[in-house]
């Protein structure tokens, strides 16, 4: 199997990894870097957030931060599988 976001068990040990450091509900920081292009897909999942967005030195990258209420482990997950859906798009 491999170590990434697209095997399923990678998810389940990040599901781990978050329940051992956190304590629910709480805020969670997401950063992401997308292409300029797709930066409206990224912003969209995180629909009536605080988000801030910051072009890159040439323009053509943009950085996504936000910080979240989430109620669980399942939630910061959900809102990574969705960001890691569209095309471009890097976790930070």
């Amino acid at each position: 199997m491999s170590d990434t976001p697209h095997d399923p068990a990678w998810w389940d040990r990040f599901r781990a990894l978050l329940d051992e450091q956190n304590e629910w509900p709480t805020t969670y920081l997401f950063k992401f870097i997308a292409p300029k292009e797709r930066s409206l897909d990224l912003q969209a999942v995180f629909e009536g957030q605080e988000i801030k967005v910051r072009a890159s030195s040439k323009g053509t990258y943009q950085s996504i931060t936000t910080h979240v209420q989430v109620e669980s482990a399942d939630h910061v997950v959900d809102l990574y599988r969705q960001a890691s859906a569209i095309d471009g798009v890097i976790s930070l």
